[in-house]
């Protein structure tokens, strides 16, 4: 399956919320697709991180932002979940 194109991705995201709004969604799919793509934006933020951290040496510097990215993307898995995540203990 292909990935969707911005402009598709926006519509969807348009019409989701839309359905959303007026309550019609009894197959919960809007609420999963603006859930799904809340939570893959802070993902992608992890991948990117690790990507920094493996290709520029593991610094300790990138160590922490993936650290943080990771923690991020799990806090905000908790809250949409509402389960609460084990931490790295960075904060």
């Amino acid at each position: 399956m292909s990935k969707p194109s911005e402009e598709e991705l926006e519509t969807a995201l348009k019409m989701a919320a839309n359905m959303r709004d007026k309550k019609i969604d009894p197959f919960f799919i809007a609420k999963t697709l603006l859930s799904h793509n809340y939570r893959i934006k802070h993902l992608e933020e992890v991948l990117q991180a690790a990507d920094r951290y493996i290709n520029f040496g593991m610094s300790e510097q990138e160590r922490t932002h993936l650290i943080r990215a990771i923690e991020k993307a799990k806090d905000i898995d908790s809250y949409t979940s509402g389960k609460r995540s084990e931490s790295f203990g960075l904060e």
